[in-house]
Parts: C-alpha cells; structure tokens; sequence
C-alpha cells in the first residue's frame, strides 16, 4: 500500500476508475467495517520515534526565510469566539491580506528613522475561517485578495445536532460564498461502530458543498463547490488505530482535505497524530489515484513548531504536499510568531510581540 513520494497522481478518468473499484468498500456496513479493521495496525512507538527525529531537524538561515513564508502562506486564519464581531472578521482580514504593517519594527531608543512602509514581500495567507453567520463579512473584506474565506459548519465543534440541522448550516455558509467548509464528524457514531452512517454523512455534507448550478466536486479557479475540510478531533478518537480508520473513512467519502482537530478540545494536533495521516494520504493516492490535504489544527503556536510540520509533510509525502493547495495550518496566534522571526531575519533584532498587529 505505502508508495514512493514521487509518484504522480493519477489522471482523473484513470482515477474515477480507480475509486469506482472502491466502491465495493463501501457497498455495507459490514464491507466498511472489514476494510478499515483491516487496515495495518499503528506501532504506536514507531509512530512517536519518528515523529520524534523529524522534529530534530534543524534548517539555518535562507531555507529559514523559505520556510517561514511558506508557513504563512499555509495559514488559514481563524477566528471562532462567540464574541466574534463584524470589526475583528475584519481586522483579521486584513492582517491576512498584509501580515506584517511595518517592514522593521520601530526604533526603541528615538535616535533611528522609523520606516512604517507595509511589507509586502510578506505572503498574504491561505484563509480566513469563521463561524457560518460572519462569511458574508469576511468575502466583502478579502474581495480581490485571492484568500479563500473558510466556514466550519454541522454544528461545529461538537456537531451534535440532526443532519437536517448540519447540512442547512454548510448550505447557509455555501450560499454567503464560503470557499471552503470545516465540517466536524460524528465521533460519538464513529466510536460505535457506526462507520457506514459517518461514511453517508460526510458525502451528504459534501453534496451540500455545491454551488447551484454546479456539482459537489471543487473544480480550480471558480470553484463550483467549495471545498471540504473533514475534522476528524483526533483527541477523541482514543487509538492511532481510529485516527487510521478515520482518515481514511473520510477519504472515501469524499474530503478534499483531512483535518485534526477544531481546537476546542483538551488534545489537538500532535506531530505523531499528523505524521499518521500523512501516511494516510500518500497511501490513499497510491490506491486510489487521488491527492488530499491535511490540516493540523489547534496548538501550533511557534515558527519551530510549524518547521517542524513542513519538515514531517517534505520527508513523508514530499513536495507535492508543499503548497496551500494541499497542507494548511489551523492556527491564531501562530502568524504573530512566524512574524517575528521573519523580522529577526530581515533586521538581525527580535522586535517582540508588541511590533506585530493583535488579532
């Protein structure tokens, strides 16, 4: 099952072949239930020792710099506070849009010419994600920008209500011009057993993902559906085991990308958690001709923790998996960080937390 990282994906007649030789899995319950259980088990300590080593590398100066824009341009954004309001979506869109206000920070003692010129070598960021109601506001405020506005949605983040009630809100949130949706699964379905109807969920979300008049597949450039984010809240799913078998459920249903967590639980991403669904990915392509993303999310908050990932997504799954398009970072506060050493680079000073702008 494992491949090489350098294998290209398949062609899309060759790999709506390829998953319509799938569909066999998922035909019944049982049929489900035997594939995912059979599945290669996880070395739980293997998994935590390589996780380990990657995290050891250690990458100076120019590939510094490239790494932090890289980072940057991954981040989606977020906001998802119930005192959210209309000004901080915003504000937040426009940090997004030019991340860094000032080129150097200002002088400290009085006795050097500030230079308060914007930035803009520094790369705007992947997305902004907002709950459902402030979409509108946030397609308005990065209109021209080219950064996607990301909604979660099915009653984010514990998504315990009725599919009615889930799939009005990914409708709602696709219908104010949500260009991707975070949906959470049913991890207490999931942990039952219950995998078809988590299976049937997610293609029934995904469906509701089109734009009228177009399909429930995204499509480059216009996007006749946006694309969805399937958050697995790999901190409830008590084994590597499940975070497996959830990976690749939702895969099959259909995620454009697969996600950790929704950072509103007590264990969010980790690097064996996220290493593990790359290896997921690279797996999925080889059987199934077909690329997904992955989305840590939740406690990644420094530029050595987010080197650290681009170091696991370049040795697991390669280059393929190095843009925008198909690794992201669900973060707040980690912009602000990978600001800072972006400055440090440039002017040889840490200018601190009070020279970057607050979210």
């Amino acid at each position: 099952m494992p491949t090489a990282i350098s294998e290209v994906p398949a062609s899309g007649n060759e790999a709506a072949g390829r998953l319509a030789s799938m569909a066999d899995v998922t035909a019944s319950d049982g049929a489900l239930r035997r594939f995912l259980h059979g599945l290669p088990g996880v070395d739980a300590v293997g998994l935590q020792a390589r996780a380990a080593a990657l995290g050891t590398r250690s990458i100076k100066t120019t590939a510094k710099a490239y790494a932090i824009d890289l980072a940057i341009s991954m981040i989606d954004l977020t906001t998802l506070e119930g005192a959210d309001t209309p000004g901080k979506v915003r504000a937040l869109c426009a940090k997004g849009i030019h991340p860094d206000p000032l080129r150097h920070a200002p002088p400290r003692l009085g006795n050097e010419s500030p230079d308060a010129e914007p930035d803009r070598s520094a790369p705007k960021v992947a997305a902004i994600c907002v709950y459902p109601d402030m979409v509108a506001t946030a397609k308005e405020a990065l209109a021209g920008s080219g950064i996607h506005v990301a909604s979660v949605a099915t009653a984010f983040p514990a998504g315990r209500a009725a599919l009615p009630v889930k799939l009005a809100d990914t409708r709602d949130a696709v219908a104010a011009g949500a260009d991707e949706i975070d949906m959470v699964i049913d991890r207490g379905a999931f942990l039952s057993g219950r995998y078809l109807e988590v299976l049937e969920e997610i293609k029934a979300v995904k469906e509701a993902c089109a734009r009228p008049g177009g399909t429930s597949r995204s499509e480059t450039g216009g996007r006749t559906a946006a694309h969805l984010k399937v958050i697995l809240e790999t901190g409830e799913l008590q084994t590597y085991d499940n975070v497996r078998r959830a990976s690749w459920l939702a895969m099959l249903a259909g995620a454009d990308f697969i996600k950790t967590s929704t950072g509103k639980v007590a264990v969010n991403a980790t690097p064996p958690v996220t290493l593990l669904m790359l290896e997921a990915v690279r797996d999925f392509r080889a059987q199934a001709g077909v690329q997904v993303g992955v989305k840590p999310a939740g406690g990644i908050r420094t530029t050595k923790d987010a080197i650290k990932y681009l170091v696991m997504v370049n040795e697991t799954v390669g280059e393929d998996w190095l843009t925008a398009d198909w690794f992201r970072f669900g973060a707040s506060s980690l912009l602000d960080d990978l600001l800072m050493q972006r400055q440090k680079l440039s002017t040889g000073r840490y200018s601190g937390p009070d020279y970057v702008t607050v979210d």
